[in-house]
């Protein structure tokens, strides 16, 4: 299909299947390359993984995310028909890491040299729970009264934030 005559909302759409697809056919080889068999190996568990489920607030069936021992409600946000990230070994470390602190109601904080894809990371795991992310680029001229604003915001409308 690639190689036709796509419009360019489906040529983005089939490539991030695509992107998806082959890190999910990556995920199942290291599986059984690693001989797991339980469903509690923590190769299996440190996936992100969808399932429908019960919820009891909404009195029926509920997309719920989980990871490790963190889940997530998935958001509904529709966040556009955007690229996704190619996920990569340290991409699954990362989604790891900042799910269990957000398990545990702590923020996240990646920190590495620049362009090593720390927002980009963070942004397509935002995508992954459909949960909208607004990047802010700091610089000095931010005071208190501006990033008080900025948090009201994001508290009152459950989006994440992401300061550069």
């Amino acid at each position: 299909m690639v190689q036709g005559e796509l419009t360019r909302e489906d040529r983005q759409k089939i490539m991030c299947l695509i992107t998806l697809d082959t890190h999910s056919r990556d995920i199942i080889e290291k599986l059984d390359f690693e001989n797991v068999k339980k469903a509690d190996a923590f190769q299996w568990q440190s996936q992100l993984k969808f399932y429908w489920v019960d919820n009891e607030k909404t009195k029926g069936k509920d997309c719920q995310i989980r990871i490790a021992d963190a889940s997530f409600w998935y958001s509904y946000e529709y966040l556009g028909n955007g690229p996704r990230l190619v996920v990569t070994p340290l991409t699954d470390r990362i989604y790891v890491t900042a799910t269990q602190a957000l398990h545990l109601k702590m923020g996240c904080a990646p920190a590495g040299p620049a362009g090593t894809g720390k927002t980009e990371t963070t942004k397509d795991l935002s995508f992954a729970l459909a949960k909208a992310i607004y990047v802010f680029n700091c610089s000095s001229e931010m005071n208190y009264e501006s990033m008080g604003n900025i948090y009201k915001g994001l508290a009152s409308s459950g989006c994440w934030g992401c300061f550069d």
